[in-house]
């Protein structure tokens, strides 16, 4: 089996109002839930806004640490879950899943090496 990465982009800045995000993380979690009982749920996890990130960067010997995302954007990785599935196929199965449940966000799934 394969494990891939489903990563959640959301645009920066606070949810609209209009988003219930009790809801949103109970139906999430029903979706986790069902991710757990076929076996397929290796880990997740939800990030803090970019603004909290630190970079790391080594330029010719010298360390530069930064504050701040990497990249600048209007969307960032705001959490993400792997799994463990058969095939692209599997693995894009739970993603529509995901995506359901956090429509209009883009949930992008890649497999891991090795």
């Amino acid at each position: 089996m394969t494990q891939y990465l489903l990563s959640i982009y959301q645009p920066d800045g606070p949810p609209p109002a209009a988003v219930d995000l009790e809801k949103v993380m109970r139906e999430l979690q029903v979706v986790t839930e069902e991710m757990q009982a076929a076996g397929v749920w290796v880990f997740a996890a939800g990030l803090h806004p970019p603004e909290t990130a630190t970079v790391v960067k080594v330029a010719k010997g010298d360390v530069l640490v930064t504050d701040g995302p990497f990249t600048e954007g209007r969307e960032h990785l705001g959490g993400f879950t792997v799994i463990e599935a058969e095939d692209l196929d599997a693995a894009l199965h739970w993603a529509r899943k995901v995506a359901a449940v956090l429509e209009p966000l883009s949930i992008e799934v890649r497999p891991f090496q090795g």
